[in-house]
């Protein structure tokens, strides 16, 4: 850390967590730093509502590696837990399938050999055999893609070398396919595969990579922050203020100028323009490079392999009664999953039969309700929007009928009649409120043919002062990724200006 005041002045478009991480992470290192918002908040996609007595966490769920969080606060001598109250949750989820088998995924080992044991017994032991894979995964991850920021599969190459990368991140199997090299039962394949969920993508055109998830979530333990996830945002906002950040919200950018090969400028939406000698963009790197930088539509071919991520329904229900079947985190799982992740992410239309991820945080948190009154936010993934196939916000009510029939056949009696307050977002609401790609909640689809499961880089190619962080660039989507891509940005840029 470098306290000492620098020239530089670096603007930081977007107060999501990753721009948030990178005003921190350069504020720490002396930079001055301004962050622009367009929303009257900041957090980005960790958003919450207050309705009708009811707090509702509209964006993330669930917190992991929280180290990850802690290092911007130890990077200044603070503690993440005097600003912010974070606190396990067990179980980690609740499986309910169509046939009526549950079972819990659990931090404890002696309870997780219990749960796999109403599978059968075989799982027990194939459960061990998997998690020593995922943990192989994960760790050679940490050592270099986390660490070092690797930006592109040359990068990897040239860190690991190419039997390392090859074989070590078992680059010939998609996520599904390294799955089922040790699980038999198809319901836990099915909950494996779901980890995918972190990601928004398909576990069938994911590389087996992504099976690290599992053992990231076990060896750091699945979080909660007390009071609601929009604490955690709260909890950045107040450390940047103290680092002397310049925060502006309801302060929209318009453009980004450019003189040859560097940014120099942001101009907002008002007329007004400030000067830049770096500018960091949490806007995700298309529509930035599309409504920020206007560039043609040739220029934007090279992007067409960072797809957007899947979208989803998101459901915020108030409900008058509780439910004491549900865990703090549930998943309903399709009876034919192929074909759910086949519509959402090959067919562009609603599943018939989608897996629902349920979160039900009174079961930690009470004061997130009315006494005796129960929150239910449910996920369902669907389709990113597609301009050539317009999704009809009428499409998506029809298919929130289609998500209630199913939670109240598979448990949830009488769920329609006991709402009393609800607020659902559409993939048009996401693009709207957050100029995601095509509505897309977790930036950049991981596929293995696609992309081979790499973001976009976080320099740009062009201007050699402008740099991402967020979904869409390395190291992906999810909270404490994109909280890694602002550290990350900080290190590229002092290497740059080394």
């Amino acid at each position: 850390m470098n306290t000492q005041p620098r020239q530089q002045k670096i603007v930081v478009i977007g107060a999501g967590l990753g721009g948030l991480s990178a005003a921190i992470s350069l504020a720490s290192e002396g930079f001055a730093v301004t962050l622009l918002e367009k929303n009257a908040q900041v957090g980005g996609k960790l958003n919450v509502l207050k309705k009708d007595g009811f707090t509702f966490d509209l964006g993330p769920s669930i917190l992991t590696m929280p180290h990850i969080f802690r290092r911007l606060f130890e990077r200044v001598g603070k503690r993440l837990e005097d600003y912010v109250e974070i606190e396990t949750v067990e179980p980690h989820w609740r499986n309910f399938f169509a046939d009526g088998a549950v079972f819990d995924l659990s931090s404890d080992p002696e309870t997780m050999r219990s749960e796999l044991g109403k599978l059968d017994q075989k799982s027990v032991a194939e459960f061990e055999r998997f998690m020593a894979y995922s943990k192989k995964l994960g760790q050679v991850t940490e050592q270099g893609y986390f660490a070092k920021g690797l930006d592109s599969f040359s990068e990897l190459l040239g860190h690991y070398g190419v039997l390392h990368s090859l074989f070590d991140f078992d680059v010939f199997r998609s996520m599904d396919q390294g799955v089922r090299r040790y699980i038999s039962n198809p319901k836990l394949v099915d909950v494996l595969n779901y980890f995918i969920k972190y990601v928004g993508s398909s576990p069938y055109d994911a590389p087996a990579l992504m099976n690290l998830l599992p053992y990231i979530q076990f060896e750091y333990g699945l979080w909660y922050v007390k009071g609601g996830m929009y604490g955690l945002a709260s909890a950045m906002q107040q450390l940047a203020e103290e680092l002397g950040v310049e925060i502006h919200l309801d302060c929209e950018v318009e453009r980004i100028e450019a003189d040859h090969d560097r940014v120099s400028a942001v101009r907002l939406g008002n007329g007004e323009t400030l000067a830049a000698d770096i500018v960091v963009s949490n806007m995700e790197v298309i529509p930035a490079a599309r409504k920020l930088l206007q560039r043609s539509e040739r220029e934007l071919k090279a992007l067409r392999r960072f797809a957007p991520s899947c979208s989803g329904l998101v459901m915020h229900l108030g409900v008058d009664k509780l439910y004491p079947q549900l865990a703090h985190h549930n998943f309903f799982y399709s009876e034919q999953p192929k074909r759910h992740f086949e519509s959402a992410f090959h067919q562009n239309r609603l599943s018939d039969d989608p897996t629902l991820y349920l979160v039900a945080p009174v079961k930690s948190d009470p004061g997130q309700a009315p006494e005796g009154c129960e929150i239910i936010k449910v996920l369902p993934h669907i389709p990113h929007l597609d301009p050539e196939q317009p999704m009809r916000r009428e499409d998506c009510m029809d298919f929130r009928e289609r998500v209630l029939t199913k939670l109240e056949n598979m448990g949830l009696e009488d769920l329609r009649r006991h709402i009393v307050c609800e607020e659902t977002w559409t993939p048009l609401d996401i693009e709207a409120n957050y100029y995601s790609n095509q509505g897309s909640i977790y930036g950049v689809v991981s596929d293995r043919f696609k992309n081979l499961g790499f973001k976009a880089p976080q320099r740009d190619r062009q201007l050699r002062n402008l740099y991402y962080v967020g979904g869409s660039v390395n190291p992906g989507g999810g909270m404490p990724m994109v909280t890694l891509s602002g550290q990350l940005v900080r290190d590229k840029i002092l290497a740059d200006l080394a």
